[in-house]
């Protein structure tokens, strides 16, 4: 779906504990093994009260007997047995988006929209999917693919796209000498089938699981496979079951081009504040023309224009990434400050970690078909560009393009319909750009569900962040499975109305204004960006 712009996953997190065998049928339940819980290594805030362990699952399971590998998970454990309702286990996104933290994001994020009894009611489960984190192994393919300064995504000569092609065709390449042997089953099938031994090493008949994202896939998936183990699902931004995946990189580049305009057209109308334009259309040339700039020469040697995308790409995620996103652009366009850029990069959006990228392209790879033609891609990038999508456009191809030379095609890819699941929770905001809102409906189509849509959304998968409406319902589903009512279509069933977008603090701009020289200290939203797809 698209490239990780803000990275939140825990890198390098170390599990202590002894693995344990689980059932190695898809469709099976055994008796749950003793799990060895231990505290979790490293320092990430949301696991400081969490436990975590790892658990065995088959490499292929047609073959259930053959070779195992092993998948993190982490657990914070219910406070209230008189009211207890099982485990809730979390997915953030990706594919390849460790979601080991939300164990205790969950846990935090239900008691900061006020809604304690969640945690008190439920084991909340978080797990890094195979290949992910923390599990065992990891997939990573060069650690230096993405290292700065990189091509300019927008190809302006054929050398140019040569040069990118070069470059995706290595990456493809290295991950099967490295990984071939595991490549193959890294399917979202593969990960449905983990969750379900998660299950039952947890000794539960049903689940309850809440999936942004391309999480939403993987629990349509869960549901497809496994019906009867759902006791609730809860869906948050949806992907659309018609673009898996290469259509759904297109629908993305039309939805990030509306959705940084937008950006544009907030700053313009704090130009008080941030002196960029007075209008989109001026805020926009500005943009495109420090890219120029950063093309030919780096921003404090490291930001190219790339990066400067990348950077950037946040605001059309979500609007909590407004206001620093701005700043640190007033900053170098207004004072050539260099260093607010460089700085916010380093911090915010750079890693060095190249796991979340490779598992990302393995698992669309092996998920379903892409093109053969290099042509096919070319001249449907190339068709958007000249229509006027040019923000995201290059960048998808190029985030996407290592999969045109997969060692091997993808497929057959699944068909969802999750015959007598429990109704799921789907919630959709309607100018999502990451997983355009058509998703939502199509998804309500495929399964049984109700769908609430956030009317006016632009945050990706913007639940939990402070829209009481949306908190509600799914507090209230998961506490007593009350449900909107069933309306007729594949339409909403309840719809919410989207909080306003930011207004920039007097403090900032106060503090921007006395700032010359020094870099520009982000406001950061507190809730990572979840459900990256």
């Amino acid at each position: 779906m698209k490239r990780l712009a803000v990275i939140t996953a825990v890198a390098g997190l170390g599990l202590a504990g002894s693995a344990m065998a689980v059932s190695a049928s898809a469709q099976e339940t055994t008796a749950p093994a003793a799990i060895a819980w231990a505290k979790c290594a490293g320092d990430d805030p949301y696991l400081a009260n969490a436990e975590c362990a790892q658990i065995q699952v088959p490499l292929d399971y047609g073959h259930p007997n053959g070779k195992k590998i092993s998948v993190a998970i982490s657990r914070v454990e219910h406070t209230d047995d008189a009211h207890y309702k099982g485990v809730l286990i979390g997915n953030p996104g990706g594919p390849g988006g460790s979601g080991l933290y939300l164990s205790g994001g969950l846990a935090s994020w239900f008691s900061g929209v006020g809604h304690d009894e969640i945690p008190a009611d439920y084991d909340i489960i978080g797990f890094d999917p195979r290949g992910v984190g923390a599990s065992r192994p990891a997939l990573t393919c060069d650690p230096h693919y993405s290292d700065p300064v990189r091509p300019d995504y927008v190809p302006h000569t054929a050398a140019d796209e040569a040069a990118w092609l070069k470059k995706s065709k290595a990456y493809a390449q290295a991950c099967a000498r490295r990984f071939g042997w595991l490549l193959p089953h890294l399917r979202t099938t593969d990960a449905a089938r983990d969750i379900d031994a998660i299950r039952s090493a947890l000794g539960q008949r049903q689940i309850s699981y809440y999936g942004f994202s391309y999480g939403t896939y993987l629990g349509a998936t869960y549901g497809t496979l496994f019906p009867q183990h759902v006791r609730h699902m809860i869906l948050d931004g949806n992907v659309d079951d018609r673009g898996v995946w290469y259509d759904a990189q297109l629908e993305q580049d039309k939805a990030f081009e509306r959705n940084i305009k937008f950006f544009f057209g907030w700053v313009a109308k704090y130009d008080s504040v941030y002196h960029l334009g007075t209008t989109e259309a001026k805020v926009e040339r500005a943009y495109y023309a420090m890219r120029a700039k950063a093309g030919r020469q780096a921003i404090g040697g490291e930001v190219g224009p790339d990066e400067l995308d990348d950077t950037f790409l946040n605001a059309g995620y979500s609007t909590g990434w407004y206001e620093p996103t701005a700043d640190v652009f007033s900053a170098y366009v207004t004072k050539g400050d260099a260093s607010a850029i460089t700085d916010f990069y380093e911090n915010y959006i750079f890693s060095a970690d190249d796991n979340g990228f490779a598992m990302y392209n393995a698992v669309q790879a092996a998920d379903a078909p892409w093109p053969h033609s290099w042509s096919r891609w070319h001249n449907d990038a190339a068709k958007l560009y000249g229509q006027g999508y040019r923000y995201n456009t290059w960048g998808n191809v190029w985030f996407n393009a290592p999969v045109a030379f997969w060692p091997f095609q993808g497929g057959p890819k699944l068909k969802i319909k999750a015959r007598g699941m429990t109704p799921a929770l789907l919630v959709q905001s309607t100018l999502d750009a990451a997983t355009p809102y058509p998703g939502g409906e199509e998804m309500h189509k495929l399964l049984p569900s109700r769908l609430v849509a956030e009317i006016g959304g632009k945050t990706h998968a913007n639940t939990l962040n402070g829209n009481a409406c949306l908190d509600d319902k799914v507090a209230a589903y998961l506490t007593t499975g009350a449900l909107p009512k069933d309306k007729p279509g594949n339409g909403p069933d309840a719809t919410c109305q989207a909080l306003p977008d930011p207004v920039p603090s007097g403090a900032a701009a106060k503090a921007s204004a006395r700032s010359s020289a020094g870099s520009v200290t982000p406001r950061v939203p507190a809730r990572p960006l979840i459900g990256r797809p």
